[in-house]
């Protein structure tokens, strides 16, 4: 199976006309989350989606959110998978699978193989392996990853100037990039093309 890319981080107009333009596989909105630059809110996230092309798979990104938010935002937004970026257990993600009917995404800190044992035991339908809090830009230690005996997307300093090595090296089902395809702290079409290009000359 081809990898896939997925964009993270879309938060205005333009971002999802860049994505529209360049047609990664999905496509990453974060919710509500304190801190983060690049989080939206409901109003915001329903205009976004329903701008997508609608070949693209729209992700909402969640960082231990209400259950019931997260089902309420699947349903009102158009969102087509999960991901979880904090502490939530299996009977939250068994939750969301049940009652969204919506693959879900653990994304996994990894910080020892240990790490990546425990997370392969995860009911999520996908693992993201990252190198703890997203969209920093910083890559975890790639050596720690082991055979992966399901699906898994990688992410933490990913682009194009180390994806050739990423595929080299791992079989993953796909690329999460975000911070690489930004200039000056916002989305950059011309580098989301370049990516989304690169992964697919790469992945042939």
């Amino acid at each position: 199976m081809k990898t896939k890319i997925k964009i993270c981080g879309l938060k205005r107009i333009e971002d999802v006309i860049s994505v529209n333009v360049a047609e990664p596989d999905y496509c990453g909105f974060i919710f509500n989350v304190s801190g983060s630059r690049r989080s939206i809110g409901a109003e915001q996230l329903n205009i976004l989606v329903d701008m997508l092309n609608p070949e693209i798979v729209p992700i909402g990104v969640f960082v231990n959110e209400k259950t019931d938010v997260i089902l309420r935002i699947v349903r009102e937004s158009g969102i087509r998978m999960v991901q979880l970026h904090g502490q939530e257990n299996g009977e939250i993600i068994h939750t969301i699978q049940s009652k969204a009917q919506v693959p879900v995404i653990k994304a996994v800190s990894v910080r020892s193989k240990e790490d990546v044992r425990s997370a392969v035991l995860s009911p999520a339908d996908y693992l993201l392996f990252d190198c703890g809090e997203g969209g920093t830009g910083q890559t975890f230690d790639w050596n720690l990853l082991e055979d992966i005996p399901r699906p898994y997307f990688m992410a933490g300093g990913i682009g194009t100037h180390n994806m050739e090595e990423v595929l080299r090296r791992f079989s993953p089902f796909a690329l999460d990039v975000n911070s690489s395809v930004e200039t000056d702290r916002q989305k950059d079409g011309k580098k989301i093309l370049a990516a989304v290009r690169m992964l697919r000359t790469l992945a042939e």
